[in-house]
């Protein structure tokens, strides 16, 4: 079986596939060149995997497109597959997220975008509806915009019950949703947010990342700004795990696809620079639910090094032993094939990375 990794960049959709056990890739591209790419996803739900791309055009805007070949031809509907309804008065800027639902629901594709709002498609992620419960939250107003935008980033589904349902934005923090999205609450106690006159809020905090651990679904991590964290109920409450950490300021969060506690980071100097820390390249693993952490850099630049790693340019593939690949502002990709243990360089010289996702095909 192949490994296809999707590569979201500032100029477009790069596309490398490995057949050999993850040792060399063909890489094709760019798909939808001049336009960001700013979400991409693997679903893998269907006989025949569906990628979508989340592609914005400086010329004809955001969209979502589709491809039921691997990226042989794209489906990209003539009218926007995520607007906003004419009565909100607002404009989609981007979509940040687009992430399959559960086994439950084979057809379902969960997108957050650009202003801070939830979107829901019924039909494999050709179409989408606005939720109006998040977009109609007495919160929102209150919401504000991180560096990168006003922004729902990270959408994640319950594996084991359809019911229940996590979002987080920067800036406005967790959210979390027990009936299906017709309803939610903050999810942020624990969660420190230093730049706000209260520390810590009820929301406001400008989470950057968050994973769940499929090993162990009621954990998730954060990374935040300023704060790395664990929660073990589902996002009601947190802690920190920052310790052992070089830097407790980042942007990826990537938990292993099959294990409880594993999970991995790539820590950045602190809002001044934003540097990889010691201006070196490492990613950072914890075994143990963020109780310990190593550094991994075998295979890796020595330094200085100074490109940073995006929210979304870091993930875990569903094979075994995992794989793990990261993508930089410079247009590097790294992929190991053991976990983090040791690393080789996929591509290089590609636009920005803003984005990858990796899956069995």
């Amino acid at each position: 079986m192949a490994t296809l990794l999707a590569i979201g960049t500032a100029k477009g959709l790069f596309l490398a596939t490995s057949a050999d056990d993850r040792r060399s890739w063909e890489i094709t591209g760019p798909h939808f060149p001049m336009t960001g790419v700013y979400a991409v996803a693997v679903d893998t739900r269907r006989p025949t995997p569906r990628l979508l791309a989340g592609v914005t055009s400086s010329h004809f805007g955001p969209s979502v497109a589709t491809s039921d070949d691997l990226g042989a031809s794209w489906d990209e509907p003539d009218a926007a597959p995520v607007a906003f309804p004419a009565d909100t008065g607002a404009t989609l800027g981007r979509v940040w997220q687009l992430m399959p639902a559960g086994p439950d629901e084979p057809d379902v594709v969960w997108a957050g975008t650009e202003p801070s709002a939830l979107f829901r498609s019924t039909d494999g992620g050709r179409s989408f509806e606005l939720v109006r419960s998040l977009w109609d939250h007495p919160h929102r107003p209150e919401w504000g915009a991180g560096f990168g935008g006003q922004a729902v980033h990270t959408v994640l589904p319950h594996p084991r019950d359809p019911a229940r349902l996590l979002v987080a934005m920067s800036t406005g923090g967790v959210y979390r949703s027990e009936d299906a999205g017709a309803s939610w609450a903050p999810g942020n106690t624990g969660i420190r947010a230093y730049f706000m006159p209260d520390e810590w809020p009820e929301f406001g905090q400008c989470v950057h990342k968050v994973a769940r651990d499929a090993g162990n679904p009621e954990r998730l991590y954060a990374q935040n700004h300023h704060g790395v964290y664990r929660s073990d109920d589902d996002g009601r409450t947190w802690s920190s795990i920052a310790d052992g950490l070089p830097s407790d300021f980042g942007f990826a969060m990537v938990s292993h696809p099959g294990r409880a506690g594993t999970v991995w980071t790539f820590p950045l100097v602190a809002d001044s620079e934003r540097f990889p820390t010691d201006h070196r390249c490492r990613v950072f693993r914890s075994a143990d639910a963020g109780g310990k952490w190593e550094p991994l850099s075998v295979g890796l630049p020595e330094g200085p090094f100074y490109p940073a790693v995006l929210r979304d340019a870091m993930c875990a593939d569903d094979a075994s032993p995992g794989g793990v690949y990261f993508g930089t502002r410079s247009g590097e990709v790294y992929a190991s094939r053991d976990e983090g243990d040791s690393w080789s360089l996929v591509a290089a010289h590609l636009p920005d990375v803003l984005c990858v996702r990796a899956a069995a095909v």
